[in-house]
């Protein structure tokens, strides 16, 4: 059968698929990236049998694709959902698209699903449950510890200038600089690459092929 991986990180799934099928594993992916033709050649190939792992965004199970009624005629083996925080209305990144998630087992009831996020507390967990309305299951939890990352918090006076301080230490270094909108995201990057740093913006406003790039 195939397994379904439902993801919300539409940068991710093309790095995933393309490391599967490096390894051998037919893989595609579905989201609102691509044109209503890739997403034709996808469709075909899983009524073809010819996929092991699709990984879709939660609204195209739905809506134009309507994936789920071609789910029906073939062997699902597995729903994975990945971020699954984001079903919860208590998680940190809820997205009501996630909410369809709650049909999978209505409408697949033999088909197992495994529900995977890092940032569950203790009442997203309940939620996450609830709305997958899943009533045989197991939970599989582990430490929020991650040692390989250090977190600290400084006053933010100066800012640009506490942030020049530290990339001058981190040269060799590459890294990940979050703002609060993109019009920050992007006046930062431009005054970075005044400062001779190889800096540039990454937001959902660039076109495709920007963000590609």
């Amino acid at each position: 059968g195939i397994t379904i991986v439902v993801s919300p990180l539409i940068a991710l799934m093309k790095d995933q698929v393309d490391a599967l099928k490096l390894n051998g594993v037919p893989a595609d992916y579905l989201n609102s990236s691509q044109s209503s033709y890739e997403q034709g050649a996808v469709i075909q190939r899983l009524k073809n049998n010819q996929l092991k792992l699709l990984y879709v965004a939660p609204e195209r199970l739905l809506g134009q694709t309507n994936l789920l009624g071609y789910l029906k005629d073939i062997e699902v083996s597995l729903f994975a959902i990945d971020e699954a925080h984001c079903i919860s209305h208590w998680g940190h990144d809820f997205r009501p698209e996630y909410l369809v998630l709650g049909q999978l087992k209505k409408q697949f009831p033999s088909v197992p699903i495994i529900a995977l996020t890092a940032t569950a507390d203790s009442l997203t967990k309940t939620d996450i449950i609830q709305k997958l309305e899943v009533k045989d299951y197991t939970v599989y939890e582990n430490s929020f510890n991650r040692p390989n990352i250090s977190y600290y918090i400084k006053q933010k006076k100066n800012y640009f200038g506490q942030l020049i301080e530290y990339l001058e230490k981190h040269k060799e270094d590459s890294g990940i600089i979050y703002c609060l909108s993109r019009n920050s995201v992007e006046k930062l990057a431009a005054d970075l690459k005044e400062e001779g740093y190889s800096a540039t913006a990454y937001h959902a406003g660039l076109d495709r092929s920007v963000k590609e790039q």
